[in-house]
């Protein structure tokens, strides 16, 4: 296939790097709040959030990506992590997925063997994480960058 090919059918851009917006393969993405109340010692003291942060990180490894924003507005479940589906996930069903109070290291060390598994739409969230699901209005669900 030629590079031309290539630019075509949306699965390479000039520099030959996948282009996920045409059609490349995206990673599960999780995005954890950490600008507002999520992520503050003052409203859950004694957890070590920049660690929390840095450890879902290296346990996620190159399955997913993890990137942290400054405010999910929901602020009653905080500290809120969204686990969102991969390319192959979302063609399965899976859909995003808010977690609240992820407060523990336990937490954290499923929602990285979820995402290591394949995330939403391809495996069931390990451990207890089905009692973190939180449900948020479609205004703050749309309001999440992509």
């Amino acid at each position: 296939m030629s590079r031309r090919d290539r630019d075509r059918d949306g699965t390479r851009d000039r520099d030959g790097a996948r282009d996920r917006k045409r059609g490349g393969a995206s990673p599960v993405t999780v995005t954890v709040c950490r600008g507002c109340c999520c992520g503050t010692e003052a409203k859950h003291p004694g957890v070590d959030h920049a660690g929390q942060y840095e450890r879902l990180r290296t346990a996620v490894g190159p399955a997913g990506r993890v990137r942290a924003v400054k405010c999910l507005d929901v602020c009653t479940q905080s500290n809120v992590v969204v686990v969102g589906p991969s390319a192959e996930g979302r063609a399965a069903g899976g859909r995003p997925v808010w977690l609240g109070f992820v407060l523990m290291d336990e937490m954290i060390d499923d929602i990285a063997a979820w995402v290591r598994a394949g995330g939403p739409g391809l495996a069931d969230p390990p451990g207890l994480l089905d009692l973190q699901l939180i449900s948020v209005s479609r205004r703050v669900r749309e309001g999440l960058p992509e």
